[in-house]
C-alpha cells in the first residue's frame, strides 16, 4: 500500500480549493480536512448528520460528542465541522508579535491552512447568526503552539466580527452526549427495518401510547411485549422508541442515562403527539 503523503505544498492547496472544500452549506459543504487524508486518525468517525444529511468527519471522541450536543438543539441549522481560515492574512490587522512561521510545512515553507473545529449557523426569530467554536482538551490548552493558534483564531472571528469560543470536555455533558449518539442512526435506519416514514411514525404514536398506558411495566419488557403483539421484529420496538426520542416524539430527561429496566413513567417526561415525530424529522 502507498505511504499517504501528509506534506503540505501549493499544490495541494490549489487542488484543496479546486474541490470545494471549505466552501457551501448544509449537504454541500466540504470540510477542510477529511479523515482519509490523514494516514492514522485514532479516533475519527464518520457520521451522517440530521441537519444537514450528509457525512460528517471528526478526528477525535470530543468533536464527536459536541456534534451530537448540536444535532440535538433546535435552534442550531447548519453544521460546519474544519472550517478553513481562508486569507487569513487579510482578517489580522496585528500579527507581528504572532509565530505564524509555527504553522508552516518544514519542508515547503507553506503556510498551513488553520481550520476552526465548528462554524455554526443559529436560527434566531428567523435571522441566521454565526457562532465558531474551537474544540479541544483540557489538558491542550497550556500547550504554547495551542495558545498560539487560538489567539490566531480568535483575533480572526473578532475581524469578521462572528462569535468565537473555546469547548472542553469539561463544557460537555458526557451522558447527553452519549444518548444522543444511542439514538442517533435510527431516523435513518428506517428502510433496513422495512417501514416506511408513515409506518414509523403511526407505530410510533401507537408505541408512546401503549408506554404510557403500562406505565407500571419496565420499558424493555413492554418493547418485547410490542414487537410481539404487532408481529414485528426482535428488536423492532426498540428501534421505534430509539426514533420516538430522537425525533422528540417522546421526551426524556437526556442528562440521564435512559435505563430500559426503569418503568416508562420513570423515563418518559412527556409524548408530544401534536408537535414530535413527523414534523421533526421523517426517515
Amino acid at each position: 500500500m502507498a505511504k499517504r503523503n501528509n506534506g503540505w505544498n501549493k499544490q495541494k492547496l490549489e487542488k484543496y480549493l479546486k474541490e470545494g472544500r471549505g466552501q457551501g452549506e448544509l449537504e454541500n459543504y466540504k470540510p477542510w480536512t477529511t479523515i482519509q487524508d490523514f494516514s492514522s486518525m485514532g479516533r475519527a468517525s464518520r457520521i451522517k448528520g440530521w441537519k444537514t444529511k450528509r457525512v460528517h468527519h471528526f478526528q477525535s471522541d470530543i468533536s464527536t460528542r459536541f456534534f451530537y450536543l448540536m444535532e440535538w438543539e433546535d435552534k442550531i441549522i447548519d453544521i460546519r465541522e474544519s472550517f478553513p481560515l481562508l486569507n487569513l492574512m487579510e482578517y489580522l490587522d496585528e500579527f507581528q508579535d504572532l509565530k505564524l512561521d509555527a504553522f508552516k510545512d518544514k519542508e515547503t515553507d507553506e503556510p498551513y491552512i488553520l481550520t476552526t473545529s465548528f462554524l455554526l449557523t443559529i436560527n434566531e426569530n428567523g435571522k441566521h447568526k454565526y457562532i465558531a467554536r474551537s474544540i479541544k482538551n483540557s489538558y491542550e490548552l497550556d500547550k504554547k503552539l495551542t495558545i498560539e493558534k487560538f489567539e490566531i483564531e480568535r483575533r480572526y472571528w473578532i475581524k469578521k466580527q462572528i462569535d468565537w469560543g473555546i469547548v472542553t470536555e469539561k463544557e460537555i455533558p458526557i451522558e447527553k452526549s452519549k444518548n444522543i449518539e444511542w439514538i442517533h442512526s435510527s431516523l435513518y435506519d428506517c428502510e433496513e427495518r422495512g417501514f416506511s416514514s408513515n409506518d414509523v411514525y403511526e407505530l410510533s404514536i401507537n408505541l408512546a401510547n401503549y408506554l404510557l398506558n403500562n406505565g407500571n411495566s419496565p420499558i424493555r419488557e413492554l418493547l418485547l411485549q410490542y414487537d410481539n403483539g404487532y408481529k414485528l421484529d426482535s428488536g423492532a420496538a426498540l428501534f421505534l422508541f430509539k426514533h420516538s426520542v430522537a425525533s422528540k416524539l417522546i421526551s426524556v430527561d437526556m442528562n440521564k442515562n435512559i435505563d430500559l429496566s426503569k418503568t416508562s413513567q420513570e423515563i418518559i417526561s412527556k409524548v408530544n403527539i401534536n408537535t414530535g415525530g413527523k414534523d421533526i424529522v421523517n426517515c
